[in-house]
């Protein structure tokens, strides 16, 4: 794979407004009862639609970060993992071929951690996150909720130095140029796919199964690695 693509904004991303909340989150900008400011402020503040704080709101809450009391607000209901700010201090360029095979490392060996220590409650919420992510019509909330599950699993596995790790890759993978392409390489055809793979990842999950978690996780990278290569393959020719 080449270079990364180069960065594009959008206020209507809603994966660029989640890591802006979790950052928020983490860097301790909540009330001091641990109450966000609501939907109509984050939007103000943050320069986005109200649409998009509220899909990355619902996934900080499918994620178990946050919760929601009718009538009273949104409130951290778990700290993201303050690696992630750090993570975003210190990506920097990086390419395509390096992000790819650092995630062959590092997620399946979390997958495999996560079916060891995944508890029902765990796995009922990666079921959750992925029928959102095969339920959404907008190539936005797949993303969002797709990003949803990867940490999520990664944060079950329990293992501080994976997660940090993690968290370098998410913020780079977060970017809105990594989501344009990944936007790129899903179709009709990948969106099934891809499904199927998340399905068979959490079956092995919840089983218990730590090398098949493992087998899951790398054979689904490996598919998204793949059609990513192939869709800048194909804008290298147009542009010829």
């Amino acid at each position: 794979m080449s270079d990364a693509p180069s960065p594009r904004t959008s206020g209507e991303n809603s994966s660029l407004v989640l890591r802006r909340l979790r950052h928020m989150v983490g860097s301790g900008e909540a009330g001091p009862d641990g109450r966000l400011p609501t939907e109509r402020e984050l939007s103000e503040t943050l320069g986005v639609g109200r649409r998009a704080v509220r899909r990355a709101l619902e996934a900080l809450e499918a994620e178990g970060l946050v919760w929601r009391r009718q009538g009273k607000g949104t409130f951290v209901g778990q700290p993201p993992d303050p690696t992630g700010v750090l993570a975003a201090e210190i990506a920097g360029q990086t390419r395509a071929s390096e992000v790819a095979e650092a995630r062959l490392y590092i997620e399946p060996a979390l997958a495999g951690l996560c079916a060891a220590r995944a508890k029902p409650d765990d796995v009922r919420r990666m079921r959750l996150l992925a029928e959102r992510i095969d339920e959404t019509a907008d190539p936005d909330g797949a993303e969002l909720w797709d990003g949803a599950l990867h940490r999520l699993i990664a944060r079950t596995a329990g293992n501080r130095v994976l997660l940090t790790a993690f968290s370098l890759l998410d913020e780079i993978r977060s970017s809105e140029a990594w989501r344009l392409l990944r936007q790129k390489a899903r179709t009709g055809e990948t969106r099934e796919l891809y499904h199927q793979q998340h399905t068979h990842l959490i079956d092995c999950i919840e089983a218990g199964d730590v090398v098949g978690a493992e087998e899951a996780m790398r054979a689904h990278l490996n598919t998204l690695s793949d059609k990513m290569v192939q869709v800048l393959n194909d804008e290298r020719v147009e542009d010829a």
